[in-house]
């Protein structure tokens, strides 16, 4: 029986036809996708119209032989792994086919055994690779299934939603005010679906500027523009086989969701400056904190795009509508917290808990987990006293002279906290001054508009 397909896609290129059958049938049986060339002509094709993430080549072959596949591969995706076979092994052809990049060098008769399991080490360390490319631009993966917490009717009812829709491919668009936990409730929709063990790939649309997104979502081609010295893969193809989550789609140009309209009816994309298109396997979730469908009135937003990402909608309710769930979040983020600043956890002054349960958090559970995160800073004995938490009037809130004897005596936890008050005092002030103008905004306070928005987004200041 064979397993589940898998993602990766394998081209044999082998002249000798019963041996290309059979690396086709082995490979294809564990669910390998496979495609064939009998010579290096059909081979040069099938690697520039395709993007495959293993080459198996033989090293004699009519027309070009599996050296120069060897190289046209790496032109095309220096990454691209290519492992070659041949009758006519030497140490010397060894070492040079190694030299040129290739991944390793197998003698016939071909073990399909050993076979497969160099296969998979070879896939195993390409997927590595994809994963650091994805941490180094501060993309998750893999976490673990997130909490959501929350008892209220509501919250249970949201739940349900999400563990209906979780098992299914559909794509979702997730509703709600900004700081309600929307990409949260993305990432228990990818831990609880079929994709779970692929990557979840979050994408703040907000945050970035008009004229990269395109190249963020899919990618370049070496020579594409000045600056591309190299090829760079797409979100979209570091998505292959998970979840994309497209926070503030609303944000995106209309030329930009015209292509993701593409990758939701055809299931592929363009990079910028290429010439072939590229299959992808991704779920893709969105996130919106505006009115869509007024968007699409006013000709912002498409209409087309509006009702392919419209299939299942999930409204997340602020924190006002669900105040039987502050005891519960409080509880989660003072532990969260106590630990990260190495603290006794501490109990909450009942006085304080009426405080935050009166309050009508505009900011949601964000603002909540900021007013935590400060008190535990600011909490001397093993309570957390009314006067820790700052809310409503934090916004005015500012330490004069004489507040900076009073701070702990921790440099690092005195520091926090003024960092976080003068922080928050400029970003508002000049905010107001600017009309909420975030470009603008970012100018005046000397930061780009992506560490603005990340500020922002921390201190639960409202835009």
């Amino acid at each position: 029986m064979m397993d589940k397909m898998k993602n990766e896609k394998i081209l044999i290129v082998e002249d000798k036809i019963s041996l290309q059958n059979l690396l086709k049938e082995v490979l294809q049986k564990n669910g390998y996708n496979v495609d064939c060339a009998s010579d290096g002509e059909k081979a040069e094709k099938l690697i520039e119209k395709n993007d495959y993430h293993l080459i198996i080549a033989d090293y004699k072959l009519p027309k070009k032989d599996g050296m120069e596949i060897l190289k046209e591969a790496k032109e095309k995706n220096p990454d691209l792994p290519v492992i070659i076979i041949t009758a006519y092994g030497t140490i010397e052809l060894a070492v040079e086919a190694m030299k040129r990049g290739a991944e390793d060098f197998l003698l016939k008769p071909i073990d399909p055994d050993h076979l497969l399991l160099v296969v998979e080490k070879v896939l195993e360390k390409q997927k590595i690779l994809r994963e650091n490319i994805l941490l180094k631009s501060e993309t998750s993966l893999y976490f673990p299934l997130p909490e959501i917490i929350g008892t209220s009717p509501i919250m249970k009812k949201v739940s349900e939603e999400v563990n209906k829709v979780a098992p299914t491919d559909a794509t979702v668009l997730l509703l709600g005010e900004s700081g309600t936990g929307k990409e949260l409730f993305a990432r228990a929709i990818h831990s609880l679906s079929k994709r779970e063990k692929g990557p979840f790939v979050a994408i703040n649309c907000a945050a970035i500027p008009e004229t990269l997104i395109e190249n963020e979502l899919f990618g370049h081609e070496k020579g594409s523009y000045t600056g591309a010295i190299s090829r760079q893969l797409g979100k979209f193809e570091l998505a292959q086989g998970g979840t994309i989550f497209l926070d503030e789609i609303g944000e995106l140009s209309k030329d930009v969701q015209g292509k993701v309209l593409r990758v939701l009816q055809e299931k592929t994309i363009e990079r910028i400056g290429g010439t072939s298109t590229i299959k992808v396997d991704v779920r893709i979730l969105c996130a919106s904190n505006q009115d869509l469908k007024k968007a699409v009135e006013e000709g912002r937003f498409r209409e087309d795009l509006f009702y392919r990402i419209n299939i299942f909608p999930i409204t997340i309710p602020p924190l006002r509508n669900r105040t039987s769930d502050i005891p519960l979040l409080v509880e989660h983020f003072i532990s969260k917290y106590s630990k990260e600043f190495g603290k006794k956890k501490p109990k909450v002054h009942p006085e304080a808990m009426k405080k935050m349960l009166s309050y009508h958090w505009p900011g949601n559970v964000r603002e909540l987990e900021n007013a935590i995160e400060r008190a535990i800073i600011l909490s001397r004995g093993d309570t957390i006293l009314p006067e820790d938490i700052f809310i409503g009037e934090s916004k005015d809130y500012k330490y004069s002279p004489m507040d900076i004897f009073n701070l702990p005596d921790d440099l690092q936890e005195a520091t926090q906290i003024i960092l976080r008050e003068v922080e928050t005092y400029k970003i508002e002030k000049i905010l107001k001054e600017t009309e909420k103008n975030i470009e603008e905004a970012a100018k005046r306070l000397n930061i780009s508009t992506k560490t603005l928005r990340e500020k922002i987004k921390k201190y639960g200041i409202e835009i």
